[in-house]
């Protein structure tokens, strides 16, 4: 390929041309959309997606890479963004805006909440990452892989697992199994959270120690009473709550306008 994979940058490139196309159809990319694509890398997705898309917008911090992408496509066909993704402000860009990538998965988790930042302005999203994160992304209340991840992105996106992705389908294969998910920001006036912030601390008392029941870890929020009038069982644990439970909690603290918060 020409080009020596940097563990720094988390990069795995993707080789799999059946999987590339499973992507693509997945997408389902159409001429005048406002596509944005993390981590281009080698191009795998980059090469087809171009094929259908009229401009590319790509986001790219290697050097050696952003080189490649300069000489390797017609400019006037992709916008390179040279940087850092977690620090882009994807407000510059045009909306509706669909963003697509393979994410290093060593800061695949702050990527996935920078773009929870500018949800307003997305259609839909369409990301490779560690099955792991993907299967707490996705999950249900009261499985394992429920948590933390899973409550602070399902209020935001309804999310999909689309495609199971094996290590061998990359060079170098990474040690993990990889997915392919879709996500799809929930529309601003359909979200039940009044005040994020709050929403965002009590999600974080609540798994803070999560083998521990909601009394002990919502304790400095909630009294026996405030259970009572919300119909939550102080005894369930925070992997016991779905959105729902956890939106009603923050909007009774925001409503009661208690000290300390805001």
């Amino acid at each position: 390929m020409g080009h020596e994979a940097k563990k720094r940058f988390g990069q795995n490139f993707l080789i799999d041309q059946n999987i590339i196309a499973d992507i693509v159809r997945a997408i389902r990319p159409e001429a005048g959309d406002n596509m944005v694509e993390i981590g281009p890398g080698l191009g795998a997705l980059t090469r087809p997606l171009l094929q259908t898309l009229n401009l590319l917008h790509v986001i790219e911090i290697d050097r050696d890479i952003i080189a490649r992408l300069k000489t390797d496509y017609p400019q006037d066909r992709i916008v390179i963004h040279e940087g850092d993704a977690l620090k882009f402000d994807f407000a510059t860009l045009p909306v509706p805006l669909r963003i697509v990538g393979n994410l290093p998965y060593n800061i695949s988790s702050p990527l996935l909440f920078h773009f929870a930042g500018y949800a307003a302005r997305i259609t839909d999203m369409h990301f490779m990452l560690q099955n792991e994160v993907v299967e707490r992304m996705v999950a249900a209340p009261s499985t394992p892989a429920y948590g933390r991840l899973s409550v602070m992105l399902q209020y935001r996106f309804h999310m999909e697992k689309l495609l199971d992705v094996p290590p061998q389908s990359f060079r170098p294969a990474p040690k993990v199994d990889s997915a392919i998910v879709r996500l799809i920001p929930i529309p601003p006036d359909q979200i039940a959270v009044q005040d994020e912030a709050l929403f965002a601390q009590i999600v974080a008392a609540a798994f803070g120690q999560r083998r521990k029941t909601l009394r002990n870890t919502l304790r400095d929020y909630l009294q026996e009473g405030d259970f009572a009038e919300l119909g939550i069982d102080a005894q369930l644990r925070a992997e016991n709550l779905g959105v729902t439970e956890f939106a009603r909690i923050a909007n009774r603290l925001a409503n009661a306008h208690r000290p300390g918060f805001s």
